[in-house]
């Protein structure tokens, strides 16, 4: 059972500081009310692997600058700080 809305008589409806504010759970998306019509979109066999390969690709890179990175600090640690 909801509890009812109390009246004020000094209310005149007006809102001074709205508290729909994004991130918060009672957040009402004004734009997620109508719903969007996408298409699907078909990629050919080519396009499919050209973009899982750029994925990996992208993957790699940055799995490689985590290397790279964990290793000098490593290289640091043993001939700088732990001197």
């Amino acid at each position: 059972m909801r509890k009812k809305k109390k009246q004020y008589d000094d209310d005149d409806g007006r809102v001074i500081a709205p508290m729909n504010v994004e991130g918060m759970p009672w957040y009402v998306n004004e734009r997620s009310k109508q719903p969007e019509k996408s298409e699907k979109i078909k990629l050919t066999k080519e396009e499919n692997r050209a973009f899982v390969r750029g994925v990996l690709f992208a993957i790699l890179i940055s799995c490689g600058v985590f290397v790279v990175a964990f290793t000098l600090f490593l290289l640091f640690c043993d001939f700088v700080w732990l001197r």
